[in-house]
């Protein structure tokens, strides 16, 4: 009997000793966090949930092409923090996103602050 204990005890410690580097999976290598890019453009999806919150804009690029980008934005507990809700942002809106880019060139990245059509800065 003593030594089932002893076993679950031990079996516990170890679940939960790995726990913690679980909640480490998420990582910002995707992103150069050595650069900032901002970005304006028009709202086309807004996804307020779990485990991470995106927005989807389409910017004009230097030749007045439409393209699509997608800022990744933190968890909604986050979000909330800072101020940033479900209604905060709605397609149509036109917003300014100060990104980390995504280091393989694609039109995205992490973002550093957000200005809404009101003219609220997120950060």
């Amino acid at each position: 009997m003593r030594e089932a204990a002893v076993a679950a005890l031990i079996a516990a410690g170890l679940a939960l000793g790995s726990a913690g580097p679980a909640a480490a999976h998420h990582s910002h290598a995707m992103f150069d966090m050595t650069k900032e890019v901002t970005i304006t453009g028009t709202v086309t999806n807004y996804s307020y949930r779990n485990p991470h919150v995106f927005l989807h804009l389409d910017v004009k690029d230097q030749k007045g092409e439409v393209t699509s980008w997608a800022v990744e934005m933190s968890n909604i507990s986050n979000m909330q923090s800072r101020g940033i809700y479900l209604s905060t942002f709605k397609p149509g809106d036109v917003i300014t996103v100060k990104i980390n880019p995504l280091r393989d060139g694609r039109l995205g990245g992490n973002y550093t602050s957000v200005t809404a059509a009101d003219g609220k800065l997120y950060q």
